[in-house]
């Protein structure tokens, strides 16, 4: 039909509006029907696609996480991995969808699960090698459990995010896990060099 998407542009509005919806709405306020709306296709260009909105809703945030670049988390640094954390929740859009899928732990662990598969088991080892790294270069104490500091530091993302939904930017949100990490004995190397030439 003339104005309908083709089928590959289909696939990601399809996708795009689910992702639109479950920001604006929430997953219990979301259906086939709008996503079809929002997507400019028919109803059942979208169950050709997917059997019911929970698959829908799996595989569209499978696609807002999947695409990530693998090197992106491949910090040498702490100041890197901070500066990561930072980008992602000084943006409003992140920071809602991030509240939006931890709700849906008890009525559609579906869409959680999809979630850590897809964007946070990456980070988790990522975040764990960069911290074991910091450790050994001593800009971390040694005494330090690399695997529960990242539980810490992931629980001190979700608190942002719930807490602190408003308009704080990468500043604040940098500021807010470098203050984490220094209650920790975190030490950047460039303070620890400072601190040696004033001796």
């Amino acid at each position: 039909m003339p104005g309908r998407p083709r089928s590959a542009e289909a696939d990601e509005a399809i996708l795009a509006a689910a992702i639109g919806l479950l920001i604006e709405r929430g997953a219990a306020q979301v259906s086939i029907e709008q996503v079809a709306r929002c997507a400019g296709v028919a109803r059942a260009t979208v169950y050709r696609r997917f059997p019911n909105l929970t698959a829908l809703l799996v595989r569209a945030v499978e696609w807002e996480y999947g695409d990530a670049d693998p090197d992106s988390l491949d910090w040498q640094h702490v100041d890197g991995m901070v500066a990561t954390w930072a980008a992602q929740l000084g943006r409003p859009r992140d920071r809602k969808l991030m509240r939006r899928l931890y709700a849906t732990v008890d009525d559609l662990p579906e869409l959680l699960r999809a979630y850590v598969a897809a964007h946070d088991r990456r980070r988790v080892e990522a975040v764990r090698a960069t911290l074991d790294r910091a450790r050994l270069a001593g800009v971390l104490p040694q005494h330090v459990n690399p695997a529960v500091l990242q539980q810490i530091l992931s629980g001190a993302a979700l608190l942002y995010a719930s807490v602190l939904p408003g308009s704080s930017g990468e500043e604040d949100v940098a500021a807010y896990f470098n203050e984490i990490l220094r209650q920790v004995g975190y030490r950047p190397a460039a303070s620890r060099e400072g601190a040696h030439d004033d001796e």
